[in-house]
């Protein structure tokens, strides 16, 4: 994370604490992607904890460190009457072995169609795209991609469960994304034979240890179109700290399998959100 990033979260840290009238982490933290859920599996939440007829802002900032790679993201977004989530993220993908990065643009949009996270039966869904560009496509190119740029399409699903484990609640949620990325779009979109898009299943459960503390899981099934090298599903293990509605803090073990013939790709995760 650069000096602007992080110099955005001191001055949210300075900020008095009225971020919105939503209970603490029913906005979840941010992706990598931009969107509003855990460290890799968008959820079906509104980012921020703007109610209805509120706005938030948000800003992001985190580090993936792996075996032989090494990803950056940073990003913006801005949630509208805890109904719509308009997001931004620029991807910096170093190859710390191969050498070089790949950079890739995703801009995002969700849309809550039905229920609210605590206080329907039903869970909260919500509809999501996400248009990624690439900006360095000459590898990709290069290992079999088609195009530099494609969207991705989610359905999301929420719920919590509640005093359901030792009196703790529990929060599931599922997502069914249709996809062209490979590698999720650092590797480009589709192959010369398959540009069509594909339905994967992620995934994610996390435990509120407390109202500030919780400890999950994610998982996220991927596509295998290049010829080159397998690509394998990605998992992670995550606690987040919600420090206050002004900032939060997740860290997380994760499983990234094989990417571009580098087998087993394990090591760390790391972000900061901050919402006002």
């Amino acid at each position: 994370m650069n000096k602007a990033v992080i110099g955005c979260f001191l001055v949210f840290l300075t900020l008095p604490v009225q971020a919105g009238s939503r209970v603490l982490a029913t906005g979840g933290a941010t992706t990598i992607e931009g969107a509003a859920g855990g460290g890799i599996v968008p959820w079906a939440v509104i980012n921020g904890y703007g109610s209805d007829d509120e706005w938030s802002l948000q800003a992001f900032g985190s580090r993936v460190g792996v075996d032989d790679f090494t990803l950056h993201s940073a990003g913006v977004g801005l949630s509208i009457d805890n109904r719509w989530e308009l997001s931004y993220a620029r991807q910096q993908f170093k190859l710390d072995t191969i050498g070089g990065q790949l950079r890739q643009d995703i801009v995002g949009i969700k849309y809550r169609l039905t229920g609210q996270l605590l206080y329907t039966s039903l869970p909260q869904i919500s509809v999501g795209l996400q248009y990624k560009y690439h900006q360095d496509f000459e590898l990709p190119s290069l290992v079999g991609a088609r195009s530099r740029s494609g969207v991705d399409l989610y359905l999301a699903a929420s719920t919590v469960w509640l005093d359901v484990i030792a009196g703790r609640n529990l929060l599931l949620n599922g997502t069914v994304r249709a996809t062209q990325a490979n590698q999720t779009g650092l590797l480009g979109f589709g192959n010369a034979e398959n540009q069509r898009h594909q339905l994967m299943f992620e995934g994610s459960a996390a435990l509120l240890l407390t109202h500030q503390l919780a400890v999950g899981v994610e998982f996220k099934q991927k596509p295998n179109r290049l010829a080159f090298a397998d690509e394998q599903h990605w998992r992670d293990v995550f606690v987040a700290w919600f420090v206050n509605p002004n900032l939060s803090v997740t860290a997380a073990y994760v499983d990234l399998g094989d990417i571009a013939g580098l087998p087993s790709q394990q090591g760390w995760y790391l972000a900061l959100e901050g919402s006002w």
